[in-house]
């Protein structure tokens, strides 16, 4: 009997996009963040370069940890494909 790993695909996808727009939400309300986008004391300590060095890695790290950990969570439990051909 073969299993279809449909529920496990489409529940990595959902897991990596809700990771995807999770990070950077989260990465925007910490107190660091706002204080390099203007929320300083008279723009002081304004970086905008903080948008091409660290939102990169926060959008790749919401994706893959999710994703990452699913995999494991799948390995871990036995939920292998069978390979009959």
């Amino acid at each position: 009997m073969k299993r279809r790993a449909d529920g496990v695909t489409c529940g990595g996808c959902a897991l990596s996009v809700a990771g995807a727009i999770g990070a950077p939400s989260l990465w925007l309300s910490l107190p660091r963040t706002r204080r390099h986008l203007g929320g300083g004391f008279e723009n002081e300590g304004m970086d905008w370069t903080v948008l091409l060095t660290e939102l990169p890695f926060v959008v790749l790290g919401g994706a893959l940890l999710p994703l990452l950990a699913l995999t494991l969570l799948v390995r871990l439990t036995g939920r292998r494909r069978s390979r009959q051909d």
